[in-house]
Parts: structure tokens; sequence; C-alpha cells
């Protein structure tokens, strides 16, 4: 069976190559042709002799996803569907801005956390991406930019809690970042979380300044762990310990993620105990206006109750911005356009 060329870091491919006859420069050439010069085949590698090519064939894969479908916004938003070999299908979304692109990647197929206003986890966890899977996401938009265009920030806030798959998930942002792979800075990483105290402590101790950002989504313990099922595992006081923590290690804010449901999560009294543990711990604040996914009752609040819950925010003294939507007309959140494919195709 052929391995996934992309689940190697440079040295371990190196060595795979002098073991196998060939000499370890060759790794550097190969890694330049996949995230430098965008070969999409083994073959494009004019520069290799025949004998490496035809080894690399033989056991290797580059591409191991099909795609399934791209979809674009009104505003810019790219959002590609890919199925794997064994026919589970993931997302991975682009979001333009200015001169950021942003890729929303993908760390499971489906989520174990079930968030219950979140079209990812509707049908649990199928299974965790392989470090190849998760960074030939990155590649498959690079297909879709323009020759003058680069990925300059990368959220793993796709599909899945990227801590629960921690292994395959910061080999995959090891070589994000690595001038021999995408080259992208590690303070343009942002891994998020529902919160996973000791992963978070894990990240905390990684060689590498990323950014965290922790889906809250209720300040309130009781309203938290009724929308986000694995909440109940650890108190929000334990959370913020290993928020602490990290910020502690790594003197990077963590930015707190937080979805405005109307009547559940947006209330004044819901502000003032978001504000509570941003300024306890020095939390950024983004907050994000929920795109509705059909099915399931939550809904989204007006724009004039989103600003005023911003206020009541800055009021208290908290760093607080509202996210804007981006893609609703491409099922850009995440799950959505999966979903409704599967819907529409069984």
């Amino acid at each position: 069976m052929k391995q996934h060329l992309l689940n190697f870091h440079l040295s371990e491919f190196q060595a795979l190559l002098e073991s196998a006859g060939f000499p370890g420069y060759r790794g550097e050439q190969i890694f330049k042709w996949i995230f430098h010069q965008g070969a999409e085949s083994i073959d494009a590698m004019s520069n290799l002799p025949k004998s490496l090519r035809n080894y690399l064939t033989d056991h290797f894969s580059l591409y191991t996803a099909s795609l399934v479908k791209v979809t674009e916004s009104e505003d810019g938003t790219l959002k590609v569907l890919l199925k794997w070999p064994d026919e589970k299908m993931t997302e991975t979304v682009m979001i333009p801005d200015r001169n950021r692109m942003t890729v929303c990647v993908s760390s499971q197929v489906g989520c174990p956390v079930k968030c219950k206003f979140c079209a990812s986890g509707l049908e649990g966890l199928e299974r965790s991406l392989k470090t190849g899977e998760i960074v030939e996401q990155l590649l498959w938009i690079k297909r879709q930019l323009n020759p003058e265009e680069r990925i300059s920030n990368v959220v793993m806030m796709g599909m899945g809690e990227p801590l629960a798959n921690y292994q395959q998930m910061i080999k995959a942002v090891k070589t994000m970042n690595a001038p021999w792979g995408l080259g992208i800075g590690a303070r343009h990483i942002t891994v998020s979380s529902v919160g996973l105290v000791d992963r978070i402590k894990q990240l905390a101790d990684e060689p590498l300044q990323l950014t965290l950002a922790i889906s809250l989504h209720a300040g309130n313990e009781e309203v938290r762990q009724d929308i986000i099922p694995w909440a109940s595992r650890t108190s929000t006081k334990e959370l913020f310990e290993a928020i602490d923590y990290f910020y502690q290690k790594t003197h990077r804010e963590v930015t707190l993620e937080y979805i405005m449901l109307d009547g559940v999560n947006n209330s004044k009294e819901d502000a003032d105990k978001l504000a509570y543990w941003s300024k306890r711990s020095r939390c950024n604040v983004n907050l994000i206006n929920y795109n509705e996914v059909d099915g399931l009752p939550y809904k989204r609040a007006n724009t004039d109750h989103a600003k005023q819950f911003k206020n009541w925010l800055i009021d208290k003294g908290v760093n607080a911005h509202i996210r804007p939507s981006r893609g609703r007309d491409v099922d850009a959140a995440c799950g959505q356009l999966r979903r409704r494919y599967v819907q529409n195709n069984t």
C-alpha cells in the first residue's frame, strides 16, 4: 500500500530516500516541487532522475482526495469539498480579506464534540485525519488560487476538534510552518479548541508561537454544558487555568470565540459573565453571528442586538470584535456543505 508523501517531514523523508539508495538532498528538491512550485504529480518533477520518479510513483501518493465540489461566495469566500479514498468527506474554506488569505482546515471527519448548534457534529465523529490529509487540504486550496496569491493564515477551525487529533494535527502544523513546507509564520496559525485542558498545556509547551482560540460560547456554566456536551468534562474554572498556563508559557493572548445564539447566550447577564472570564485571563473576544443550520432550532441574533452585546463587553473593558459573516450563500459554516451534499445525493 502506498504511503501519503505529505505524512512526512523533510528529515524523515530524506532518511527514507537514503534507505532506498537515493541521496538525501533529493528530498529538498521533491518538497520544493510540492510546496513551492505547485507540482500536482510526481511526473511533473522534471529535474528528478527517472529511477527516483519511478520509486516515488510505486511507493507514495501525493494527492489522495478527489475534488467533489468548489463553491465561491459573492464575497470571495471559497469552499472546497473533498472525498477521501474511504468515501469520507471533509470541507476546507478560504476566506480572502484585503491582503490576507485565511484557510480554515479540518482535522477530523465529523466531530466528537457534537455542539448542538453545529452541522459538523450532527453525525458524530467518523474518523480523524492523518497529517498528510490535513496538509493536502491546503494544496487543494492553492490549486484554486491565482499564481500571485498565497495562503497567509491558517486556522485549525474546520470540521473536528483539533486537540482531539493532537499528534497528527501538530505534525501538520509544523509542515505548514517549516521553510521547506508552506512557510506560514507560526503566529499566523491558529488552533481552535472547545477546551481540552491537558492538550492546551501540551500545545503551550510546543516550541512554536501559535495562536490559541477557545470556543467558549457561554460564560454561564450551565448554558455552556448544555450547548457543548464536552464542556461537562471540564469546569470553566479549570479551562481558564489552562488558558492562564498557555499565556504564561507563550505570552500569547488567547482569543475566546463566541457564537451568538439568539435567546440562548446573548443577554446582558451573558455579556457580564463573558466579560468576567475574559478580563480574568486577558483574553480577546471574537463574536460570531450564527450561520443557521437547517433542522436545528438556533437562530442568528439581529445586527442591532449583536452590536449591543459587543458594546456591553466593551463597556466592561473587554477587547471585543464582531467577526464579519462570510460565505453564507455557499454554506460556509463548518459541516454545512458536506451535510447538504450528502442529503442531496442519498
